[in-house]
């Protein structure tokens, strides 16, 4: 069980094994660059567009066209540069002596890429060389080796990663203004038209406190119950996430399918997830507890399993060795460590459930959000305005108690 817990002495990687390693870390990286230089494409050809013709275009060619250029270019930056990908990894092309690879290497190697790279054997032939090097890095006699970070120290803005990283953030920048047309002009000037809005909410009516103080219990109520309900499904499932306590090729298939499915479950927000109820188990507060429910399992394994993988090998090694069988080595070795972790995110998790609470009710999940999103829509403000007093306080309140129990647990 605890095989990845401690650290062992390792047999050597048998070579398809090891190849597969270097083809995958090279395959990586190559794909990383590709996907930069056709962001930095696409996201020129946006800005250029805009400026020339008023209009941002994201493709100012045929698709077929930029994607050739674009692995085109990512090919010629690797090969004479030092890209982002390989600055963040810590790699350089280098000779077989492991000195910088001269340009007439550099050379050989783009023009037996080519030639390697369209039978993508050449490219495969990394799992079987003896050497785990492509055609075309055999050829030029040059490799992608890991170097220490004190001997790349070039000032950024003279590397052309740096370059090319100050570019991608200036483009997006500038995009980003024009995707999301940005107004500074109607930002300072405009705000005299929201002042009957705020004027109107802070009169709230307080005729409807009884109903306001109801709506508001059933909010904290989904909140609640969805959280026990996620800790009762996230706890076990936190262990099947955890890759030092998955083994084999059994535990490392279990691990990755609960690890991928909820990461997809975490990716769709409460509020997509309450529509879903709604229309499964109609209007009302269930289908909001189910929305966080859902939500909360997926983002209470991650926060468990994440606290799992860094626990102290020490007490586990010590209970597996007097024979203690699986079961008792996570009751005493596992548990103790991580009890008061797993509280305190339980509570953090409360807390955004409460503050979700809210939200989901505008697409009929219950609770105070609901009515809420009734009032604005129909422009009675004061109404609005004491069910937000409300919210605000119970929220002020839940995130004060809450800190101070998770204080007293750290």
């Amino acid at each position: 069980m605890n095989g990845d817990i401690h650290s062992e002495t390792r047999a050597p990687k048998p070579r398809l094994l090891a190849g597969l390693s270097r083809l995958s870390s090279e395959v990586g990286v190559f794909l990383a660059d590709t996907l930069l230089v056709f962001y930095l494409f696409v996201i020129a050809s946006y800005c250029y567009s805009r400026v020339a013709f008023g209009e941002g275009v994201y493709l100012l060619v045929p698709w077929w066209v930029l994607v050739a250029v674009v692995v085109e270019a990512a090919v010629l930056w690797e090969t004479f540069g030092t890209s982002v990908a390989m600055k963040a990894t810590g790699t350089v092309l280098a000779s077989k002596n492991g000195s910088p690879a001269r340009p007439g290497a550099r050379l050989r190697r783009l023009l037996a890429w080519h030639v390697s790279f369209l039978p993508v054997v050449g490219i495969l032939s990394t799992l079987w060389d003896a050497d785990h090097l492509a055609w075309h890095d055999r050829w030029s006699d040059s490799r992608f080796t890991k170097v220490e970070g004190s001997s790349l120290r070039v000032r950024w803005y003279k590397t052309s990663w740096g370059i090319v990283t100050l570019c991608a953030l200036l483009l997006t920048l500038a995009a980003g203004f024009s995707i999301t047309k940005i107004d500074l002009h109607a930002l300072f000037t405009g705000a005299r038209n929201t002042a009957i809005v705020w004027r109107r909410l802070f009169r709230p009516d307080w005729s409807i406190l009884s109903n306001g103080l109801g709506l508001l219990i059933v909010t904290l109520f989904m909140a609640l119950m969805a959280t026990l309900f996620g800790i009762v499904v996230s706890a076990p499932l936190s262990f099947l996430a955890a890759r030092n306590l998955m083994h084999g090729l059994v535990g490392r298939s279990i691990y990755t399918l609960v690890r991928a499915v909820m990461s997809i479950i975490r990716s769709i927000e409460p509020i997509v997830w309450a529509i879903i109820f709604v229309v499964w188990v109609r209007l009302g507060a269930f289908p909001g507890v189910l929305a966080l429910f859902v939500h909360s399992v997926a983002d209470l394994v991650k926060l468990y399993s994440e606290r799992l993988e860094s626990i102290d090998p020490g007490p586990v090694e010590a209970i597996t060795a007097t024979g203690a069988n699986r079961i008792q080595v996570i009751r005493y070795g596992i548990v103790p460590q991580i009890i008061n972790p797993y509280l305190s995110f339980t509570l953090y998790r409360w807390d955004i459930n409460v503050r979700m609470a809210t939200i989901i009710g505008v697409v009929g999940g219950g609770g105070i959000g609901q009515n809420l999103f009734d009032y604005i829509r129909q422009w009675e403000w004061e109404q609005a305005g004491l069910l937000m007093l409300l919210i605000i306080v119970a929220v002020w309140a839940i995130d004060y108690l809450s800190s101070r129990l998770r204080a007293k647990l750290e």
